[in-house]
């Protein structure tokens, strides 16, 4: 097993803080950093319109239905009432139309995740993946992040592109969830047939919208994150980490946010792919 510590960083070299003014203000972000917040303010867009679709048509199917009941109960002979039920049915067809047509087609970019699939080392990947969380985000905010790797020569067959961007994601999410001087972990291992990855933090959720400190995700991710949670939802911000988890045939599983105990994020993967 082998385990790395950061290095010795300057808060300098840390990417630049959204919507803050830390200490390092003016510090360029990089190229991969600013295209990981994009692809994942994309894929956090393209999920919560996915929850509104989902949620408006349970909901719009009752009124519909319900609007056929009254319809039958109703005076055949009373013109307005049956121009108010026609109208209650014309509303609900007008907006299941509007999720059609604009909700479900501007999400339509992510809903089938494209993968380029190739042999890859995973240990490399990781490593690599932290130093970048590291250097645009945890070094600023004084948090440790370190590897505990059971990895060897492992290889998974997958799109190792966005593998490391679903980790990149998980290990942001933690440091911004982490208050100062406290640490996260990423834990790597490898069985027969599954890659198992699981990043720990000391769960702050003040420190997800501290004005002191840099901030890498979008304040509205960040506060999204911050409330309770539907049984079985993740915070919106993860959904990358969760279609690509799925994508390879894998799975993604946060648990509760709770203040000052323990939290993780996990990720299963198949090393062969789906």
């Amino acid at each position: 097993m082998t385990t790395s510590s950061p290095g010795n960083g300057n808060a300098a070299d840390a990417a630049s803080a959204t919507g803050n003014a830390p200490a390092h203000a003016g510090s360029p972000v990089s190229e991969r950093t600013a295209h990981l917040r994009a692809e994942t303010a994309l894929f956090m867009r393209d999920h919560v319109l996915s929850l509104v679709s989902h949620d408006l048509r349970g909901p719009l199917n009752a009124i519909h239905s319900w609007a056929y009941v009254l319809e039958r109960k109703l005076d055949a002979n009373d013109p307005t009432a049956q121009r108010a039920v026609g109208g209650i049915r014309s509303g609900v067809e007008q907006q299941v139309k509007l999720l059609e047509t604009i909700v479900d087609s501007t999400r339509a970019e992510t809903r089938t995740l494209a993968l380029t699939r190739a042999p890859f080392s995973l240990h490399p990947l990781l490593d690599e993946t932290l130093g970048e969380v590291r250097a645009a985000l945890a070094v600023a905010r004084n948090v440790e992040v370190s590897f505990d790797s059971q990895l060897s020569t492992q290889q998974m067959n997958g799109d190792g592109e966005r593998i490391a961007a679903a980790v990149w994601l998980m290990l942001t999410f933690a440091v911004e969830a982490s208050a100062r001087n406290t640490a996260v972990t990423l834990s790597s291992r490898a069985d027969a047939s599954m890659w198992h990855t699981v990043v720990t933090l000391h769960a702050a959720t003040a420190a997800l919208d501290d004005p002191t400190v840099p901030h890498l995700l979008e304040a509205f991710a960040r506060k999204q994150a911050g409330e309770p949670r539907e049984a079985g939802r993740i915070s919106w911000v993860l959904a990358m980490c969760k279609r690509v988890a799925e994508a390879h045939g894998g799975t993604f599983e946060q648990a509760e946010m709770r203040d000052n105990e323990p939290m993780t994020l996990t990720l299963h993967v198949p090393l062969a792919g789906a």
